[in-house]
């Protein structure tokens, strides 16, 4: 079967034709199938990051779980797969392979052999020292550089908080890294730090996740490396154009991760998604755009989204899709919702007000944290969002789900808030487990067509052009 990408768009489209400038909200989708893992040549090149700090020996079935499941990663590599593992704590070495020389940016090969002498080698890694994570993806980095796997990955796991960031400041190794790699970072234990699991995730394309007990580790290790094996598909690079008249404001992946997107440097509105498989994300694009001088109750193009891909992918790209306006006085039209934007929405808001709670709380505001946890309550009731709901419920008692009536618990677990802002950047929608509705897969958007007069494109249901003022069907 041949990998085919698709594209669609559902958005609202009617906004208030008054004064000043108005936000059309659309959520993206793109979607890659047919992609079997077939690539010539090693398709992945992996780093597996293991913190050694002191803490990570309490409780000691922590760092025995680290290891475990460090081991059971790289036993599914497949052979010919460049591999290495990083022994982090305010330093970073390289556990394996052994490092020569000054410069130690050696890779193992997967086989049979290298993998025994792998899990011999991360059955010594001993516990001692604080935690740089700055240097553990600068070491990971190194590693990488030389590699020519289209997919080059980082499993970062921390079970401390990031206390030695003098030592190599980790904004800029992000800034240096990014693109470079994706990193998926994973906090195990009771003192990892979820903000800086999400930013070394957003800033390197990845994912953050936690487990709560040392024995799921394991078990979600093997379930990433499957998902990551699946993959063959290097990158994508979502592109939205905004017309005349209007401007991009941002582009947010909202499923199946919540993360702010940063635009390609020197390419306004490209975004460069990395490592698919067989699967489907959405992103939230945001364009502003003003009434001023525009007709009413006529489609208007202000934008268009297309996929760009990798010259070497060998791949057709989908056609573009319009983000089109319709500029209206009837109230009943402007206040229209589209269901897909206002529900990761919902999840936009969950994490914001996640995040909020948390911060309260630890500054001892505990009648804000309430009131902020109820708002977050509300809003994983109304989008189905049951692993939130659960991580919530740790923090309060929850009287009335729908109208966020809570009150804080007495006793609370620091560790449950880091949780809940991890777990509420994982966004579910259709058949998914605590989805809305059926997933409405990819329904076809608004067909383009080249305008005669100009030969830009514009909706095939514009009577006339938005760009030159051609009238469609006259000579």
């Amino acid at each position: 079967m041949d990998t085919t990408i698709g594209l669609a768009v559902s958005q609202q489209k009617y906004l208030p034709a008054v004064a000043g400038e108005k936000d059309l909200h659309a959520i993206v989708t793109v979607e890659v199938s047919g992609a079997d893992g077939a690539m010539p040549g090693p398709a992945l090149a992996e780093v597996l990051v293991v913190d050694c700090s002191t803490s990570m020996n309490d409780p000691e079935e922590k760092f025995r779980e680290a290891r475990n499941a460090a081991i059971a990663a790289i036993r599914l590599l497949p052979d010919g797969t460049p591999f290495a593992v990083v022994a982090g704590n305010h330093l970073a070495a390289t556990a394996y392979p052994p490092q020569t020389g000054e410069a130690p940016t050696e890779m193992a090969v997967a086989s049979a052999a290298t993998k025994d002498a792998a899990e011999m080698a991360v059955h010594r890694m001993v516990v001692g020292g604080g935690t740089c994570v700055g240097n553990w993806l600068h070491r990971a980095g190194e590693l990488l550089a030389g590699q020519s796997a289209p997919i080059k990955h980082v499993l970062m796991l921390t079970d401390g908080r990031n206390k030695h960031d003098h030592f190599r400041p980790l904004a800029g190794v992000l800034e240096a890294a990014a693109g470079r790699f994706v990193c998926d970072a994973w906090g195990i234990g009771e003192g990892w730090d979820a903000h800086v699991l999400l930013q070394v995730a957003g800033a390197l394309h990845g994912s953050a996740d936690a487990v709560r007990a040392e024995s799921e580790l394991v078990g979600a290790y093997t379930q990433l490396m499957l998902g990551l094996l699946a993959k063959s598909v290097p990158e994508l690079t979502l592109t939205v154009e905004a017309f005349a008249g209007s401007r991009l404001r941002y582009v947010r992946q909202t499923f199946p991760n919540e993360a702010l997107l940063t635009a390609e440097a020197g390419e306004p509105g490209a975004y460069v998604t990395r490592a698919w498989g067989n699967e489907a994300r959405r992103f939230h694009v945001c364009v502003a755009a003003d009434p001023e001088g525009q007709l009413h109750g006529e489609e208007l193009m202000v934008a268009e989204v297309g996929v760009r891909l990798p010259a070497q992918a060998g791949l057709r790209p989908p056609a573009p899709q319009p983000l089109v306006v319709n500029w209206t006085d009837d109230p009943a039209l402007s206040g229209m919702t589209d269901e897909q934007v206002l529900h990761f929405q919902h999840w936009e808001e969950l994490g914001e007000a996640a995040a909020a709670a948390a911060d309260a709380y630890h500054r001892d505001d505990l009648d804000r944290a309430e009131q902020l946890l109820g708002t977050a309550v509300a809003l994983a009731a109304r989008s189905g969002a049951q692993r939130q709901l659960a991580d919530l419920r740790r923090l309060v008692e929850i009287h009335d789900a729908a109208a966020g009536i809570v009150s804080l618990r007495r006793k609370i677990d620091p560790v449950d808030f880091q949780h809940l802002i991890t777990a509420s950047t994982h966004s579910t929608y259709g058949p998914e487990p605590g989805g809305v509705g059926p997933d409405p897969g990819l329904q076809p958007g608004a067909a383009l067509i080249d305008c005669p007069g100009c030969g830009r494109r514009i909706p095939s249901r514009s009577r006339f052009c938005t760009h030159c003022g051609h009238v469609l069907g006259a000579s």
